[in-house]
């Protein structure tokens, strides 16, 4: 494989850097490098300048409005949004919903959804995870019944991120009991406005609210809101997966976080020198580096095989769970450079409340980070998972 840029390919990323130099507004960026909750004011203001250039869905094909990036592309764009503290893509529907919309979607349904998609009419979220059916996805229990040209829904869905913004939902819901449990699966399109529907926050352990429990009583939803066809969910949802797990790698992101912690380290100083100088700690930067240059490299690949058409298999798996194994090691290698700085405090606790975290500037979110960044290697499908799927397709065991 050639790991040579194009002179097309340095062009493009000269060109991702003048736009994020000229329009990534100066407020979120600050947010996002400081680690701060952004609002639904911000994800909306990004989401149409991007649209509006035409890089909200580079990677679609350009029938459905896209631009048919190349994985080298991608690639570069993730790279750039990356060190420029731009804030992630909202996944669900530009990555997650409308892959699944152009593969197995109707006409009426890509018409529709498609172009709202990308105008931010609709902000969509993901029902898959429920209270005892995460890895286990199958196990699922969210039950709808049709009557007629409805569908009725009624159960729980659990871990919805930004389901508080949500206007509409796409959830694996159980049409039937009969054969494998994967056999009984459906794919359906909710509006979160329907009656019946509770959105109820959870605050996780830094404090913020990311996810929600999202409760079902007696939801009706029209017949022509299933994607593909009645109990064959399953094989849309694995479809979708495998897309997503390869965002979770989040080469792009690790690479920042990997940058952070070099500058961490030279700020840093042990018996009078800079910590990224200590040959212990210099030695475990260097692996977190080869890892990450090896893993951008499979990334790459893995997307230049989805060009093709089709999606990555247990490649996406490999993946996950090495790009999750790396951010993490980078975000703990953060706290032990940090040191007792890191610890996690509550603003409200300090006795001026009008001081912030008393330690440097980059150690004030430094725990939250990494307390955050524990879930990365549980959703998407937990790496236990990845691994037994990696096994099983690769080893044949």
């Amino acid at each position: 494989m050639d790991l040579t840029f194009t002179p097309e390919e340095n062009a493009f990323r000269d060109e991702v850097r003048a736009f994020l130099r000229d329009r990534l507004p100066a407020d979120i960026a600050a947010k996002v490098a400081a680690h701060t909750a952004l609002s639904k004011a911000d994800y909306d203001t990004w989401h149409s300048l991007l649209n509006e250039k035409g890089w909200l869905a580079g990677a679609w094909p350009r029938k459905f409005g896209g631009q048919e990036w190349s994985a080298v592309q991608k690639h570069i764009f993730e790279e750039e949004t990356a060190a420029a503290h731009a804030p992630r893509t909202v996944p669900f529907g530009v990555a997650m919903l409308a892959p699944v919309l152009q593969a197995f979607g109707s006409k009426a349904q890509q018409d529709y959804y498609l172009p709202r998609i990308l105008s931010g009419e609709d902000w969509w979220c993901q029902g898959y995870s429920e209270p005892g059916a995460g890895s286990d996805l199958a196990s699922l229990k969210t039950r709808a019944v049709r009557e007629g040209d409805h569908y009725v829904v009624n159960g729980q869905k659990t871990w919805t991120t930004l389901g508080q913004y949500a206007d509409k939902i796409f959830c694996l819901v159980r049409t039937s009991t009969e054969g494998k449990p994967q056999e009984g699966i459906s794919f359906l399109l909710i509006d979160m406005n329907t009656p019946g529907i509770e959105v109820r926050p959870i605050i996780l352990i830094d404090g913020v609210h990311e996810v929600n429990e999202v409760w079902f009583t007696d939801v009706k939803v029209p017949v022509e809101n299933l994607v593909g066809e009645e109990n064959k969910g399953w094989t849309y949802a694995k479809y979708l997966l495998t897309h997503e797990r390869t965002g979770i790698a989040g080469v792009g992101y690790a690479q920042a976080g990997l940058d952070s912690l070099k500058r961490i380290a030279r700020a840093e100083l042990q018996h009078g020198r800079p910590l990224i100088e200590d040959p212990l700690f210099a030695a475990r930067l260097a692996r977190i580096e080869i890892d990450l240059m090896a893993m951008a490299t499979f990334n790459l690949r893995t997307v230049a095989g989805a060009d093709a058409g089709a999606a990555p298999g247990a490649e996406s798996s490999m993946l996950k769970v090495k790009g999750t194994v790396i951010r993490q090691t980078i975000n703990a290698l953060a706290l032990r450079a940090i040191g007792p700085w890191a610890m996690p405090f509550v603003a409200e606790g300090l006795e001026d409340s009008n001081l912030y975290h008393p330690g440097p500037d980059y150690a004030a979110k430094a725990s939250n980070v990494y307390l955050n960044n524990r879930k990365i290697s549980i959703y998407g499908g937990s790496n236990e998972v990845q691994r037994g799927i990696i096994t099983k397709a690769i080893l044949g065991l």
